[in-house]
């Protein structure tokens, strides 16, 4: 049970841990854990529009996908040219001593060789979290995200992701409550 349990704290520690690329773009933050939440959501999402997907195993590997950071801290792009994290060892004590750690390695390791149609749903989830808070940011004025978006939207691998990616960039971020806003007038009694 104490296995359990440090692993539990080692979820945890997501909360504290920052994204690190937002410092190159000025504006923003984000935890790891905001992040997996994100990607699990969109995840959810994806498994509703691909019927023959896995759901539970997209959604899983979205939500361990970066637990890896726990041990390792996140890397962006420009500190992953000069820093390599050795994830293998991290997966391995992660998982170590866990009665399901095989089955949460086995997530972690599909999620990083991309090959299965869950695997490529959850990068892409991955990548939609990221695009979602560039197009939030952009949406309010800041231009670097303008930047940094056509990375992203190449890096997505699947119909749905790019759907889904090309429908955010024809929506502003606040669409979804100034839709249906109505101004009430106030009334001082």
């Amino acid at each position: 049970m104490k296995n359990i349990v440090n692993l539990l704290f080692k979820a945890n520690i997501l909360k504290d841990i920052p994204r690190s690329g937002y410092h190159f773009l000025g504006a923003g933050k984000e935890s790891v854990a905001e992040h997996s939440f994100s990607v699990s959501f969109i995840a959810f999402v994806m498994s509703k529009m691909e019927p023959d997907v896995d759901a539970l195993k997209l959604i899983a590997m979205c939500l361990v996908h970066d637990l890896p950071e726990a041990k390792t801290g996140d890397l962006n792009y420009v500190q992953k040219k000069y820093v390599t994290a050795d994830e293998n060892k991290a997966v391995e004590d992660i998982t170590r001593n866990l009665p399901f750690g095989s089955s949460l390695a086995d997530l972690i390791n599909e999620f990083n060789a991309g090959r299965s149609l869950e695997a490529k749903l959850a990068h892409d989830a991955d990548q939609l979290a990221f695009i979602l808070d560039l197009k939030a940011l952009s949406d309010i004025g800041y231009d670097p995200p303008k930047k940094w978006l056509p990375f992203a939207l190449k890096r997505l691998k699947t119909k749905t992701g790019q759907t889904l990616a090309q429908t955010i960039m024809k929506t502003e971020w606040d669409a979804w409550w100034l839709d249906n806003y109505v101004d009430r007038p106030i009334i001082n009694k």
